[in-house]
């Protein structure tokens, strides 16, 4: 009788071989990264990241928050980046898959601007959109 097992048998795959690496569901240019670290710096004692949500308001439906956290929440999403952490709220990710978050100064404003493909319209002033 003849072993059929191979001399290079497969081994178990530990799970985070197993779990492939997602891509981040919003990408960060260099200089959101940036903007992150600095709001890092001078964060409130506690915060252990900034976090980026969508909630209803304005007059398209839905608006861009950001905002430091003190807490990891289950179904956030997490990007780690070298200024600090970045959480996507879960219920936001769906709206926000696929999106680039921007850090943009010009001669009159500075602010965080997105480019989100699943933006159906957004408001005359800017600050809302629908998906």
């Amino acid at each position: 009788m003849t072993d059929t097992k191979s001399a290079h048998a497969e081994e178990p795959l530990s799970s985070s071989k197993r779990r492939l690496e997602a891509p981040a569901a919003v990408i960060l240019t260099p200089a959101a990264e940036e903007r992150i670290a600095e709001l890092m710096a001078k964060a409130p004692e506690g915060t252990i990241g900034v976090k980026l949500s969508t909630p209803r308001r304005g007059c398209s439906g839905l608006a861009y928050s950001v905002d430091y956290v003190s807490e990891e929440v289950p179904f956030d999403e997490k990007i780690v980046t070298p200024g600090g952490t970045f959480y996507i709220d879960g219920a936001s990710v769906l709206y926000l898959v696929g999106s680039t978050m921007d850090w943009v100064v010009d001669d009159f404003a500075a602010g965080f601007v997105f480019t989100n493909p699943n933006a159906k319209g957004a408001c005359g002033c800017g600050e809302s959109f629908m998906v």
